[in-house]
């Protein structure tokens, strides 16, 4: 077997509007499409997105990923979270209402490796 990448990344949540809330009101990420049982987001400009979609009952913190930005000490400002420094540059982590954990990562460090 052969992958190929990543298609999306699926994040179960209690509620699409409060996910909607935070994922493009927080985060403030692209919405692509939604329905009443989930919502995809934009990731950059590639194609595999973040997609939530309702779940009877959503484990807390089920779900950790680590999104790229230019600068997480600024966007730590925007989430209101503490960034923290890492190998490649900074990184600050906030939960979505459900626990679910998104990283928001920079390269400020290593630019070669970042986007």
């Amino acid at each position: 077997m052969k992958i190929l990448g990543v298609d999306n990344i699926l994040v179960g949540v209690g509620s699409v509007e409060a996910a909607r809330s935070f994922y493009g009101g927080v985060l403030g990420l692209t919405e692509r499409f939604a329905t009443e049982e989930l919502a995809l987001y934009a990731i950059g400009d590639e194609t595999p997105g973040l997609l939530v979609r309702v779940q009877d009952d959503p484990r807390p913190g089920s779900m950790r990923v680590w999104l790229e930005v230019p600068d997480a000490r600024l966007a730590a400002e925007r989430v209101g979270g503490e960034p923290f420094e890492v190998f490649t540059g900074w990184t600050v982590e906030v939960s979505d209402p459900w626990g679910n954990v998104i990283g928001l990562t920079d390269y400020t460090k290593q630019p070669s490796l970042g986007r």
